[in-house]
């Protein structure tokens, strides 16, 4: 937890915060690159949020290296995506809703996860990832992004 959100939630508990957000596209051919992630044991994209007075682009590329080692060139946006779907509640209580740009991306290192918040990283096949235990939200990204 950034010390932004942590000063936030010191003053309205765990009551729901929208933050802004920003997730990665990342292929290469039919496949893309996701995340298992430790708190869940879910796939994703990967991502994260946006910290105050900090750029977009910025936060996608620090964010991909925190979680992968690597480095990115961003090729344009896929779309803005919010709702439902990208409200969770995290184990300790924390409600959070998300507004995430999602970005295509090119991979420019060799990924290697970060496994203090990783489980594993890998790459899938768009049709294979609808098997995965993943959260939802992703299948409509990745279709954007399929397009």
């Amino acid at each position: 937890m950034s010390d932004y959100v942590a000063s936030i939630r010191s003053r309205i508990g765990n009551d729901l915060l929208l933050l802004p957000g920003v997730t990665a596209v990342i292929r290469h051919g039919d496949r893309f690159l996701l995340a298992r992630h430790r708190h869940s044991g879910l796939w994703s994209l990967i991502g994260g949020g946006v910290e105050p007075a900090e750029e977009p682009a910025e936060a996608l590329a620090r964010e991909v290296s925190e979680e992968t080692g690597a480095r990115i060139r961003i090729r344009g946006i896929v779309g803005a995506y919010g709702g439902p779907h990208l409200m969770t509640t995290y184990p300790n209580g924390d409600r959070v809703g998300y507004v995430t740009t999602a970005y295509d991306c090119e991979l420019l290192d060799e990924p290697k996860p970060a496994l203090e918040e990783l489980l594993e990283l890998g790459w899938f096949p768009r049709g294979a990832i609808k098997n995965l235990p993943r959260h939802r939200w992703i299948d409509r990204v990745i279709d954007d992004a399929h397009g």
